[in-house]
């Protein structure tokens, strides 16, 4: 898949979380794609399997996931992954569906990291296809009639197959929107990374 000419230049890490459902959550499984260059292809994904300390409850295995504690019960825990997890994330630009989410739980797991920029695929969708009647991330590759075969061994809500719905989504938005790289951080970074504008000036 090509990159768009608008993130040419930038390095990208695509994010999706799944959580054990309890509170505060634990990381139960991650993927990422780094994206730098011009082009990205889905084997470049990498992703974890993590065995929480507590236990995946029942009703998110049931109605989110799919994850149960047995596939988990022979992975490595949070503290054995989480060097080569922060060095693939770091100096990269988050993106995500719902972001300021992924990026609280991954602030939690890993306190020293901090993302350059965020872009939300949500706010993003919300900007680009208003009214459109909801903007679940599966709704969107439904309206968007994106590709996904390239991880239909995973289903919806599993760490991988977010993560890619999450940047083919992404490349259709910035094509459907004619952004370039400004234009998108105002529609799709959180608030506390858009620069504000300089005000125009004014005769007196």
């Amino acid at each position: 898949m090509m990159v768009p000419n608008a993130l040419h230049g930038r390095d990208f890490a695509v994010v999706d979380v799944e959580g054990n459902g309890q509170t505060p959550p634990e990381i139960i499984e991650i993927a990422i794609l780094a994206v730098s260059g011009e082009t990205v292809v889905v084997d470049e994904m990498r992703s974890w399997l993590i065995r929480p300390a507590r236990p995946i409850t029942p009703i998110v295995t049931r109605k989110v996931h799919g994850i149960t504690n047995a596939d988990v019960a022979e992975c490595p825990t949070w503290s054995e992954v989480s060097e080569k997890i922060e060095a693939t994330l770091t100096d990269r630009i988050l993106v995500a569906h719902n972001a300021n989410l992924e990026r609280r739980v991954i602030s939690e797991h890993l306190p020293g990291w901090t993302p350059p920029m965020v872009l939300d695929t949500l706010k993003l969708a919300k900007a680009v296809w208003p009214g459109i009647g909801g903007y679940a991330l599966e709704k969107l590759v439904t309206h968007a009639e994106l590709d996904t075969t390239a991880i239909s061994d995973q289903g919806h809500h599993r760490a991988g197959w977010d993560t890619w719905a999450a940047w083919q989504l992404l490349v259709r938005l910035v094509g459907d929107s004619g952004f370039g790289w400004d234009e998108l951080v105002q529609a799709a970074a959180p608030a506390e990374f858009i620069q504000p504008r300089e005000p125009e000036g004014r005769l007196w």
